[in-house]
């Protein structure tokens, strides 16, 4: 009897470490909520993955969207989706704007939450909403204004012209939803909910595979559309994952008694989220005319380069996805440990997300040295755009790690809500130094496009070292 009583007590045991192991898995892969974290006190780890997982699946499938994009834009021509590379660094200030407000209302936040001023967070959340529907509209009229100029510094012309406006004008008009939700995602990351922002971009990668060839060719009462059809399908869809975000934060902890009151602009908290934001927004800035740059260069030797990096950029992207999670993960628990004094947790967490980035890059690294060549051909099948573009991914095989090292540098350095460091390295990354260095490589050494895909390689490790050693420097002083 003794023996059943002690096998039934181990079995119960057995048991009851499967569920736990089981909970512990469906927390990790769900809610990251902060009823379910303790952002200042868990350990750093597994912080990190609860925080991470929801935000690099859901970043996947953002990427995946702008995939189906290109795909689609190639089944009406290559200046098609030429012409969608050229709209991109107009595009990516817009998005770089966008995500500079948050990251900078993210770690202002972050820092008021670890501080235990819940209502002060509350403030920074609102006042972040008033900001940048405000921006929003000033972003829209330069847009208008300056992308028929910024298009034919980069060479288009006629029909190609034509495209990239017709894309690029759609998209400035759903500037307002763009900003809108990239703040709402503030609010909840700064809280440790990266799982709202996931289920939008699931759900939105799930719905643009409807909307973009129902508006490319029409049908069902809609006329067709071409180009301009599939940035309709972006705007529609950043409205609709809006109004789902804005659902989501007014049930959120931080909204749970809202005062609307402060919606009112205040010009003290409007320059607190301006000396946060805008220093990360022109970070982002200088990433979109990093683009710019590197797109005249190439659009100096032929269209097909053109677009075989915006394709390759794609599958690029794909591969540094899981750090966009980690990114989001540093900013964070970086925010709220500094917030509550502790420098050894914000240490911790910066080291370990480099540290698990740099495994996955190299990882990646490898799979996209064997594969390039097929990579490029299921977005294109001509000849010279798949040359071009597996050459850019061999080189960018060996400059993924680089990134891992300059992005979580970034992110903590915004946390510890210094964001000026990163904007240095960043205008050195990607305007000084590829001014130059493109221009040796490219002409004084005769290399042509390589000497551009060389120069990518040479300006983005030299940045990414730059920014750890002065961030190691200034976490050892007190």
């Amino acid at each position: 009897m003794w023996e059943d009583a002690s096998r039934a007590v181990i079995a119960d045991s057995e048991l009851s470490r499967h569920r736990e192991r089981w909970l512990l898995f469906r927390r990790d892969m769900g809610s990251a909520t902060p009823q379910a974290m303790n952002l200042t006190g868990d350990p750093i780890p597994g912080l990190i993955r609860r925080i991470a997982m929801p935000a690099s699946i859901g970043f996947f499938f953002n990427t995946m969207f702008n995939v189906v994009d290109t795909f689609y834009a190639g089944k009406i021509s290559t200046h098609a989706q030429a012409g969608l590379a050229l709209s991109f660094p107009v595009f990516f200030i817009i998005l770089g704007m966008g995500s500079g407000i948050s990251q900078g209302a993210t770690a202002l936040m972050s820092n008021a939450l670890g501080a235990r001023d819940r209502d002060k967070a509350q403030l920074y959340s609102l006042q972040a909403v008033s900001f940048g529907f405000l921006f929003s509209l000033v972003l829209t009229l330069a847009g208008l204004t300056f992308s028929p100029f910024l298009f034919g510094v980069l060479g288009a012309k006629d029909a190609y012209l034509d495209i990239a406006l017709e894309y690029m004008n759609m998209i400035l008009l759903g500037t307002v939803f763009f900003l809108f939700q990239s703040i709402l995602n503030a609010t909840l990351t700064s809280q440790g909910d990266t799982r709202t922002f996931r289920d939008v971009l699931i759900g939105g990668f799930v719905l643009n595979l409807i909307l973009d060839p129902w508006f490319l060719y029409g049908g069902l009462g809609v006329p067709a559309m071409g180009v301009k059809g599939i940035a309709l399908a972006t705007v529609v869809l950043q409205f609709g994952g809006g109004l789902f975000m804005l659902h989501r934060v007014r049930k959120s902890h931080l909204w749970d008694s809202v005062n609307f009151g402060y919606l009112i602009p205040r010009r003290s908290i409007f320059k607190d989220i301006a000396m946060q934001g805008f220093p990360a927004s022109l970070n982002m800035v200088t990433v979109a005319l990093g683009i710019f740059v590197i797109t005249w260069f190439i659009s100096r030797f032929s269209t097909e380069g053109v677009a075989a990096y915006g394709i390759a950029t794609r599958v690029e992207q794909i591969a540094l996805l899981p750090t966009i999670g980690l990114n989001m993960a540093t900013l964070t628990l970086v925010g709220q440990n500094n917030g509550a004094g502790r420098r050894d947790r914000v240490r911790e967490t910066w080291l370990t997300s480099m540290r698990y980035g740099l495994l996955m890059m190299a990882g990646a690294g490898v799979l996209i040295l064997l594969f390039a060549g097929p990579l490029m051909e299921v977005f294109t099948k001509d000849e010279p755009v798949i040359r071009h573009g597996t050459a850019y991914l061999r080189i960018a095989a060996i400059t993924l790690c680089s990134y891992v090292i300059l992005y979580q540098t970034v992110f903590m350095l915004q946390g510890l809500k210094r964001p000026m460091y990163a904007v240095w390295v960043g205008l050195y990354r990607q305007i000084v130094g590829p001014m130059i260095v493109f221009y040796v490589l490219a002409y004084g050494m005769g290399w042509g496009l390589a000497g551009v895909w060389w120069g990518i390689f040479l300006v983005t490790w030299t940045g990414a070292l730059a920014i750890l050693m002065l961030s190691r420097r200034m976490l050892r002083s007190p």
